[in-house]
């Protein structure tokens, strides 16, 4: 697996050459946020739709 290091450079070299400080950082934020849930599913930490439903609908 790369360094989180790697994987920044890797995705900023892959955006194109105007893009601006807000897209760099968005891009970022979005990739951490993916890292984070498969990891927590990895680890079985997530819930059914159903759980989901009950707890936002109370149903």
């Amino acid at each position: 697996m790369d360094t989180v290091k790697k994987e920044a450079l890797k995705l900023i070299s892959e955006l194109p050459e105007q893009v601006g400080w807000d897209d760099i950082i968005y891009k970022l934020y979005v990739r951490k946020k993916i890292a984070t849930g498969i990891k927590a599913a990895e680890e079985g930490r997530v819930i059914s739709q159903e759980e989901v439903k009950k707890r936002f609908l109370g149903q």
